[in-house]
């Protein structure tokens, strides 16, 4: 029998509910494809997915040949607040207690942020189970909080979280990102140099089939014709930085064959569409369930992206939106200060300085003035190597090395 393969996470979800997390299924998904026993621990206090209701603290399940453990805690409705610390620590207090006999026992442990509480659990399974630890970082904490949440590097919870990030670091057995760069954070946080890996995000497959066309009315009602399309599809929020893209169609007002194109809700979504209502060359439309964003994306010449000036993209990025963005076969222009990857990888877009304004407006011009046939060369070249770099069965295959080593990684077929 192949090795047995934990994934504890209080943050994975299936990737037909997914809204976060589904990397992390979908990886597993693939050992367990490979014949790898494959276990996810996570929660139900997951905001961004559905989450089964769990009458008793845990609900086992057997879905896609893996073990699904859900582990039920306490429920916070604000990502900024004490209760989803709380809900942190409920979730390490039940994961102690989880009736471990019940799942066969692992060979190795990978312990994912977030929570980065998660990796002191990590230690104690390594120490009964006598397995391997591996480490991986989604998102980079307590960094992000200090750069992007406005924490003071004083602050008792960064400090403490600094302290733990520090700790999996140190005694990790191996520590996986899905940043290209992450080994500069890690070789930053403890003095020296240590191995890191990039397992990144890739493409899930059920979004290669033709997916599901947009009602008629919706098109009518919120893509306008005969323009050239700049769309950013996502969440509208803070984290998003779409001041930049909205300050843009704000000076591209006069400018009557470009339309900017804003898909998605959000915080940040009401405020906006008061701020921005005097723009005739804008438009904000709902957002649209998974199975059509391809659709969206298609009926659109350039797509975009963007993020705040921030310490955090020095180690890299990748993101679901991106992938979903070379996938529809179109340019990407991201306003981007950081390591790049991905669109300078496959040639199919630009970076801009995150913030400016002008740049960005030059950029768009440029592709708008380019020849149509020229933009879909550029769009292909995006999606051909999304297909051949990202494919879930081949970053399992590296993961593999990682955990077990080459030679077990190149004895799967």
């Amino acid at each position: 029998m192949k090795p047995c393969i934990w994934y504890v996470s209080k943050y994975v979800a299936p990737p037909a509910k997914v809204g976060a997390g589904g990397r992390g299924y979908l990886i597993m998904r693939e050992f367990a494809r490979m014949g790898y026993q494959s276990v996810i621990i996570t929660s139900d206090s997951n905001q961004l997915t559905e989450v089964p209701v769990l009458e008793e603290p845990y609900l086992f399940q057997e879905v896609d040949g893996m073990r699904l453990c859900w582990v039920r805690t306490m429920k916070y409705t604000v990502a900024k607040s004490l209760r989803r610390i709380l809900s942190w620590l409920d979730f390490e207090w039940r994961l102690w207690r989880l009736p471990k006999d019940r799942l066969p026992a692992p060979d190795v442990v990978i312990v994912s942020s977030l929570s980065l509480l998660t990796i002191l659990n990590g230690f104690l399974l390594r120490r009964r189970y006598k397995c391997r630890l591996v480490l991986e970082i989604r998102d980079i904490w307590p960094l992000t909080i200090t750069e992007e949440g406005g924490f003071s590097r004083w602050n008792p919870l960064v400090l403490g979280l600094g302290f733990i990030e520090k700790l999996g670091y140190r005694h990790a057995d191996a520590i996986v990102g899905t940043m290209p760069n992450l080994g500069e954070h890690v070789a930053g946080a403890l003095g020296r140099p240590k191995t890191t890996h990039c397992i990144p995000m890739a493409v899930d497959e059920a979004a290669l089939g033709p997916g599901e066309a947009l009602p008629a009315d919706y098109v009518e009602k919120y893509i306008p014709k005969g323009k050239f399309i700049v769309a950013h599809a996502g969440t509208i929020g803070i984290t998003n930085a779409l001041d930049t893209m909205l300050d843009c169609a704000e000076a591209m007002k006069d400018d009557p064959g470009v339309h900017f194109l804003v898909v998605g809700e959000g915080d940040l979504r009401a405020h906006y569409q008061r701020k921005y209502a005097h723009l005739s060359n804008l438009t904000f439309a709902p957002r649209v369930p998974k199975q059509m964003v391809q659709s969206v994306l298609s009926h659109c010449d350039l797509l975009y992206f963007s993020v705040h000036v921030s310490t955090v993209w020095k180690y890299g990025q990748s993101l679901n939106k991106v992938i979903d963005y070379m996938l529809a076969g179109k340019p990407v222009v991201a306003s981007y200060t950081g390591f790049p990857s991905m669109i300078n990888e496959a040639d199919c877009g630009t970076y801009v300085p995150a913030g400016d304004v002008t740049a960005l407006r030059r950029e768009l011009q440029r592709y708008a003035a380019m020849d149509a046939a020229q933009r879909e060369a550029i769009g292909r070249r995006g999606r051909e190597w999304i297909l051949a770099h990202r494919r879930y069965e081949t970053l399992a295959r590296n993961y593999l090395a990682i955990l077990f080593g080459p030679a077990e990684a190149g004895a799967v077929r």
